[in-house]
């Protein structure tokens, strides 16, 4: 049972894809109510999958006490991931489908990667008879954007930005997301389908709240910072929020910062000499 509720878990994809790809088109057209909801259900689901996780590592020592676990905990939590499919199936995709073209559907698909799959990994991929031709390559713009403190082309910009050990997601005066770094050990999932997107659609309905208050607070000037610190999965997780201001101190927009410092907090003493692995020196 334990190792079945382990694979359950990959729902989390399933519905992260919902909430940061399927969401944001469904949103374009106008249709922000029913994601709303769903996120809210999806919530539902990942506690009741939680509680049935820490039951079952308890170890139920008896048969009574494991039939116990399995009606007061799993059951319920696969009930909610049943009763999730059933909406999907009956109100959400065929919306979608009535909703969305082509292309958008390709936008999915071709994004759907950075996210992940449930359980299976589609065989082969989809491209439409419509969509465009792929891209050649283009050389990155080499003109230098010159800064206050010396200058960078695009290319050492961006690689400077995805080597920095967090993540960071810029939102701009109007509330929208316009940037985020995609460095290769990422906190939270991004994907590009939120650029443009309204920052208080990427955060679960019982967030939003919070969210608004930092963004007035910030965009009244009467604060400049908001931090929070989480466990989640054994890491130690750092989050702030930082006011971005031009030199008059108007607003620009909200800077996130996301750290993984589960490796830092442990550290102890000193360590001055360099003291790389054999692999790493031979990289």
């Amino acid at each position: 049972m334990r190792a079945r509720l382990n694979a359950l878990t990959d729902v989390e994809k399933h519905y992260l894809r919902k909430e940061h790809l399927l969401f944001p088109y469904l949103e374009k057209h106008g249709i922000t109510g029913p994601p709303k909801v769903m996120w809210a259900k999806h919530d539902e689901a990942r506690a009741l999958l939680r509680a049935a996780l820490e039951a079952l590592a308890a170890a139920p020592a008896t048969a009574a006490e494991a039939r116990a676990v399995v009606a007061l905990a799993v059951r319920p939590a696969a009930s909610a991931i049943r009763d999730m499919i059933d909406r999907e199936e009956n109100i959400l995709l065929p919306m979608a489908q009535d909703t969305l073209g082509e292309l958008e559907w390709w936008e999915i698909a071709r994004q759907s990667a950075e996210v992940g799959f449930c359980l299976v990994e589609p065989r082969e991929d989809w491209r439409p008879a419509a969509a465009p031709a792929p891209a050649v390559d283009e050389p990155v713009d080499s003109r230098r954007i010159r800064l206050p403190t010396g200058t960078l082309s695009a290319k050492e910009l961006e690689a400077i930005l995805n080597a920095l050990p967090l993540d960071a997601t810029f939102v701009d005066a109007e509330d929208r997301v316009r940037y985020f770094t995609h460095g290769k050990d990422r906190v939270f999932a991004r994907s590009r389908a939120v650029l443009g997107r309204k920052v208080q659609f990427c955060h679960p309905p019982s967030s939003v709240d919070t969210v608004d208050r930092i963004l007035q607070g910030f965009r009244s000037g009467k604060q400049d910072r908001a931090a929070f610190w989480i466990e989640q999965r054994g890491r130690f997780v750092h989050i702030e929020y930082v006011a971005l201001r031009d030199a008059a101190g108007a607003y620009l927009g909200c800077l996130e910062v996301t750290q993984d410092l589960t490796a830092k907090r442990a550290l102890t003493g000193e360590q001055r000499l360099l003291s790389w692995t054999e692999e790493h020196a031979d990289a």
